[in-house]
């Protein structure tokens, strides 16, 4: 079966198009050509005039196993193993609603999250594709010590990046500084030496994995680049040496802008304090960094940190407009959550509008080159697809 999407605009992950169309067979996008030349197709067509196809989005941070409590932390560690593994499938799938076709899960619960991972990428539940960690590995006392599998020295950050890989991950996170949610961190600290990071890198790569490392001040950073880390989530105290690094070595910041964003909205909900007051301490110098790095040509792949307070699955778009109010562009918003996030993943076949690319898209009310609010309110979100299967729930054509 066929499918044509003609009518509208089409921004394939880089560029937007005008009067062109795809055609779309089982889960592949067989054709991308001028409008013209489908005419006297007789197949299925979606009236796209008025509306924007895009690639499905991507977020490359989130955290299955929390739901947006004001202290997610807290509420995880009493719930029993079943309903934590059902939130998280929930939760892929409310992210799949909300137009996002491939997540990244930066930290779960005793791997409990592999089992949402593994109904969704097999097909058994629709849902996005997923990659997942597993455990984050951090220092004693480290951030994210209560759910992370805790590693001192080279030697033992070499043993548990490959539990991680015995268990299934797809990829290995490393903290390698203190972080807002934690009590009795400081997020400007180093954690990890670079000599720690540098061993958990090696051996991620050398199974094939790729790596990711929370990094939010300074030396952090510098440390994390330095070890070989391909990308890094939040870089909030980022300056010009970090800034050069990573141009460099052409590693990726993740920036989470909706994590802080939220934090301050909802200050007032019963947020632990010690969260509100690190976050205030943080915000101008992480809306500071995504502007430098992103104006210097920097890789910026679009991650929510979706599930910390408030932060909800479902509403994970919205980064695009926050990225856009830290100062990208509406065109660099939307590539950092396409064509950016897949190349991160991996996923190069998807995030993208082309020939042979999975059939993962976004359908949405208005152009979001000229108004980002077109791809980020769910409210102008009018399909989504998902390997070629529209997800039910979200309205087939405008309105």
């Amino acid at each position: 079966m066929t499918t044509l999407y003609t009518g509208g605009w089409i921004f394939d992950g880089t560029r937007l198009l005008d009067d062109h169309a795809i055609l779309v067979e089982g889960e592949r996008i067989t054709r991308l050509a001028p409008r013209a030349e489908f005419d006297g197709h007789a197949g299925e067509q979606v009236d796209t005039r008025g509306c924007t196809l895009l690639p499905g989005l991507i977020d490359c941070h989130v955290h299955l196993c929390y739901a947006g409590e004001a202290d997610p932390g807290t509420v995880v560690e009493r719930l029993r193993p079943g309903e934590i593994a059902i939130r998280a499938l929930q939760h892929a799938q409310a992210s799949l609603a909300g137009g996002i076709t491939g997540l990244r899960d930066c930290g779960g619960k005793d791997y409990l999250e592999f089992a949402a991972r593994d109904a969704c990428n097999s097909g058994r539940f629709l849902g996005p594709t997923i990659r997942a960690a597993g455990r984050m590995i951090c220092m004693t006392g480290g951030h994210g010590n209560r759910i992370a599998r805790v590693a001192d020295g080279t030697d033992e950050v070499t043993k548990a990046v490959r539990e991680q890989i015995h268990a299934g991950c797809d990829f290995v996170k490393l903290m390698a500084t203190g972080g807002v949610l934690t009590p009795g961190v400081n997020p400007e600290d180093a954690h990890y030496s670079e000599a720690e990071l540098r061993a958990g890198v090696h051996e991620a790569h050398r199974f094939q994995r790729h790596t990711a490392s929370h990094a939010q001040g300074t030396a952090g950073i510098i440390n994390a680049v330095q070890a070989g880390i391909d990308s890094i989530e939040h870089g909030i105290f980022m300056d010009e040496r970090c800034l050069a690094a990573m141009l460099e070595r052409q590693v990726f910041l993740v920036p989470t802008c909706a994590a802080l964003m939220n934090i301050l909205a909802h200050a007032e909900r019963g947020i632990p304090d010690y969260i509100v007051d690190k976050t205030r301490r943080v915000a101008e110098h992480h809306r500071r960094s995504v502007r430098m790095f992103f104006e210097a040509g920097g890789r910026i792949a679009m991650g929510t940190d979706a599930g910390t307070p408030f932060n909800r699955h479902g509403d994970n778009a919205l980064e695009l407009a926050y990225m856009v109010d830290y100062g990208l562009t509406p065109v660099g918003a939307l590539t950092a959550a396409t064509v950016h996030a897949a190349d991160l993943l991996g996923l190069h076949d998807r995030g993208r509008i082309a020939m042979g690319a999975v059939a993962d898209l976004l359908l949405v009310q208005g152009n979001p080159v000229d108004d980002i609010t077109a791809a980020a309110h769910r409210d102008n979100h009018r399909r989504v697809v998902k390997n070629g299967i529209t997800v039910p729930g979200i309205p087939a054509s405008q309105e």
